[in-house]
Order: structure tokens, then C-alpha cells, then sequence
């Protein structure tokens, strides 16, 4: 299981193959759903989310992935950072959307 794999959760460490990202993410996307709507638990979410968010980037950035896929992943990486967004709480919101603006990891 990916969860369990410290690798998936490192910012500066990726997988060798992207395989094994796709994989973790799309078994990452299953928990998010499980989670949101039969825990309702909201930090589960939003740790979810956010790594959801972080591999999506990795994978997009990944020069050997086809164009296709890296474009399908930076836009979803996207629209997850907007996820985690209007999960966090009000405090947290201005940081987060300072990092986007800035460009910096929002993870």
C-alpha cells in the first residue's frame, strides 16, 4: 500500500518509475473519496489532498512522461491545490494561496 511507503510522502523524493506514482496517486484518490464522505474526517482530507496534490506535481514535471500525461497532471494538480485549499482552515488559507502566488511548494 503507498500509504505506508515514507517514499510517497518526502517532497524532494519521487519513485524511479512513474508507474508507481500513478499507482500511489490513484489509490491516494480512492482513500480521498472513502474519506470525505464516510469519516467526514477534515484533516484526513486535507493531508490527503495535499499529498494527492504533491505527486500529481512530481508527475507532471517528469520530462520523460508524454506530453498528454504531464499536461492531465499539472492540471489536476491544479485543481487539487484548490481542493486542499477550501479544506484548510481560514487561518491557513492566506499562506496557501501566498505560496501559490509565489510559486513555491504548496506542500
Amino acid at each position: 500500500m503507498a500509504s505506508s511507503n515514507p517514499e510517497f510522502f518526502e517532497p524532494g523524493s519521487s519513485p524511479a518509475q512513474p508507474e508507481l506514482l500513478v499507482s500511489a496517486v490513484l489509490h491516494l484518490m480512492s482513500h480521498y473519496t472513502v474519506n470525505n464522505t464516510e469519516n467526514g474526517d477534515h484533516n484526513a482530507c486535507v493531508k490527503l489532498a495535499s499529498v494527492i496534490e504533491r505527486h500529481l506535481k512530481i508527475l507532471a514535471d517528469l520530462p520523460d512522461l508524454a506530453p498528454v500525461l504531464r499536461a492531465t497532471c499539472q492540471q489536476l494538480s491544479e485543481q487539487w491545490a484548490l481542493v486542499e485549499e477550501r479544506t484548510l482552515p481560514q487561518q491557513g488559507k492566506f499562506n496557501l494561496l501566498a505560496r501559490l502566488m509565489t510559486g513555491a511548494s504548496v506542500n
